[in-house]
């Protein structure tokens, strides 16, 4: 997203545990490096922006500690923190996995499905969903959160056929989420305009969201990579027993 989200006249503070690629001429990047989990940190880093975009999270299954840790404790800070930097929006990375174990109807769901996660880390986005949903309606942030599908350059399954996010969608979204005028608290599906999508679109294209990518185009590549779990959940194989293999 660094390269896509870059504006004339726009500063982008980029943090992360690890080291990060410092600017290159002409970049108008400030670098930090610190945990999700350190408050004091993320205070710092929340100083005088206009808005906090938080991807930062353990990206796949994990122990039930590391999830806990930083997952769910690291966005709680995220969004403390943004509170008392005075910070008046956060557009949270949530996932399709917070509602994996939905069973796939026929047609396209809705955006405010009621959490049922496939994993522990659906758990975590769907715990942070509902910090968003308290520090909205406690402290009056604007929170949009966003149940991403599959954000990859090309979709790898047959599932993602319908569950595509383009690099370039994701930044058109992360645009909208920014832009939207006093969203409140938003729940929406995080998708590219797939010929096969199982979910609406209806809340993103509401705050400003016009995808213009389809994954049919890879259709022929990789419409043969299928699961069990594909045509039962929305989780698809992150519904297998199989995944449970993970946790510690």
């Amino acid at each position: 997203m660094r390269v896509r989200l870059a504006r004339a006249g726009r500063v982008l503070r980029l943090l992360d545990v690890t080291p990060v690629p410092a600017a290159t001429q002409g970049e108008a990047v400030e670098i930090v490096q610190a945990s999700v989990t350190d408050l004091d940190g993320m205070t710092e880093a929340c100083a005088a922006v206009d808005a906090v975009i938080h991807l930062g999270a353990l990206a796949c299954e994990r122990p039930w500690e590391q999830i806990l840790e930083v997952n769910i404790h690291g966005t709680r800070t995220v969004f403390e923190a943004a509170r008392w930097a005075g910070v008046p929006r956060v557009v949270f990375a949530s996932s399709n996995h917070a509602v994996g174990f939905e069973p796939k109807n026929g047609g396209q769901v809705g955006d405010y499905l009621y959490p049922r996660p496939d994993t522990l880390y659906g758990v975590s986005k769907a715990a942070g969903e509902a910090l968003g949903s308290l520090y909205h309606d406690r402290y009056g942030l604007d929170v949009v959160c966003l149940r991403i599908g599959s954000c990859t350059e090309v979709p790898s399954t047959a599932r993602a056929l319908s569950t595509w996010l383009s690099p370039d969608d994701c930044a058109r979204l992360l645009e909208a989420a920014l832009a939207c005028e006093r969203p409140g608290f938003v729940v929406a599906w995080g998708v590219s305009a797939n010929t096969r999508r199982w979910w609406s679109l209806e809340e993103a294209e509401r705050i400003g969201y016009r995808p213009h990518d389809d994954a049919e185009v890879f259709a022929a590549e990789v419409e043969q990579l299928t699961s069990e779990y594909d045509e039962r959940y929305l989780g698809g194989p992150y519904c297998s027993p199989t995944v449970d293999g993970y946790v510690s």
